[in-house]
């Protein structure tokens, strides 16, 4: 598994850092190079200390975006996630640095890194207390899954989209593109839609959802929504 593990996330990483500096124009971009740095040192933590703590966890989220047992309009929407990801980074490295289009502070590029490494913190205690959180909507009968309603769980429904909140915002923020922030919004919109009809799938085949929706009854905000 970490020989897999290890070629899987060179293979992406790479391919990440080949979209953000073909669209930049430019190798020697620092904040893509900020970017390509955190998300390589918050993976490698995370990897790490999943290895150690719950490697059944770490293995269920290295799953191909496309499983067999997961709903098909969840196989759809992986499959967009995967192409508008890289889309959004290209259009937010061409607006940033090959056009300039984009003029962020450099307080605000440093408070995005800072964004991005809390939304790495912030998912601990979600894998923490959840190990079946898995990155595709579907029901892991073969591990037993139950409700989990302890640590962050006991807040909101869905805090693993509230950790990526943090990620999302902070992207565009340091990769210095106002544009990037509009697509953010797309994506927000994306990960609504997408908890809706997640609880749907977890009402109808998980049981004791129902019961776990009218005790915590925010999705991603306390108090908010």
């Amino acid at each position: 598994m970490i020989l897999q593990l290890v070629l899987r996330s060179t293979l992406w990483i790479g391919f990440m850092a080949a979209v953000l500096f073909t669209a930049a124009g430019n190798w020697g971009w620092i904040e893509g190079w900020a970017f390509i740095a955190i998300f390589t040192g918050g993976s490698i933590a995370f990897c790490a200390w999943l290895w150690r703590r719950d490697p059944e966890l770490l293995k269920s989220r290295m799953g191909m975006v496309v499983q067999e047992g997961q709903a098909r309009w969840d196989q759809i929407f992986m499959g967009l996630v995967v192409i508008g990801w890289n889309v959004w980074l290209g259009l937010m490295a061409l607006d940033s640095e090959r056009f300039h289009l984009s003029h962020v502070p450099a307080w605000l590029e440093a408070a995005g890194g800072l964004l991005i490494v809390m939304g790495f913190f912030a998912t601990v205690p979600v894998f923490a207390a959840n190990t079946f959180a898995a990155p595709v909507v579907r029901v892991q009968e073969e591990r037993g899954q139950r409700v989990i309603d302890t640590g962050p769980y006991a807040l909101v429904r869905h805090p693993m989209y509230a950790a990526a909140m943090l990620y999302l915002i902070g992207l565009p923020l340091l990769l210095g593109s106002w544009f990037g922030l509009l697509g953010m919004l797309v994506i927000a919109f994306a990960i609504s839609w997408r908890a809706r009809r997640e609880e749907e799938t977890l009402k109808r085949e998980l049981p004791g959802y129902s019961e776990y929706m009218a005790r915590v009854r925010w999705r991603l905000v306390p108090y908010l929504w």
